[in-house]
């Protein structure tokens, strides 16, 4: 399972670093804020929604991707090395 590590957490925007080993996943789950991923790395993730459907995202390094709330979703790992991005959520 990926590490979610905390960095930030007040009434305007959550701030999670994610981990994951080769082939972690971040479990499936729905996003209840509006939220901005920036990877830490080049490289892919596959995600597969809760309809089952399968997209591989290819994300840069330092790169910005901003997704509505609502989004139901698992995050794998499909890489073969370790990955990370950082997730901000934006609560108000």
């Amino acid at each position: 399972m990926a590490t979610p590590t905390i960095l930030v957490d007040n009434k305007k925007v959550k701030v999670t670093e994610w981990f994951f080993e080769i082939g972690d996943s971040t479990g499936q789950h729905i996003h209840e804020y509006d939220y901005v991923v920036v990877p830490m790395l080049d490289g892919e993730l596959k995600i597969i929604d809760k309809d089952k459907k399968e997209t591989i995202s290819k994300l840069s390094k330092g790169g910005v991707y901003y997704r509505d709330k609502g989004v139901n979703h698992n995050v794998f790992n499909n890489n073969d090395f370790p990955y990370s991005f950082i997730e901000i959520e934006i609560i108000k």
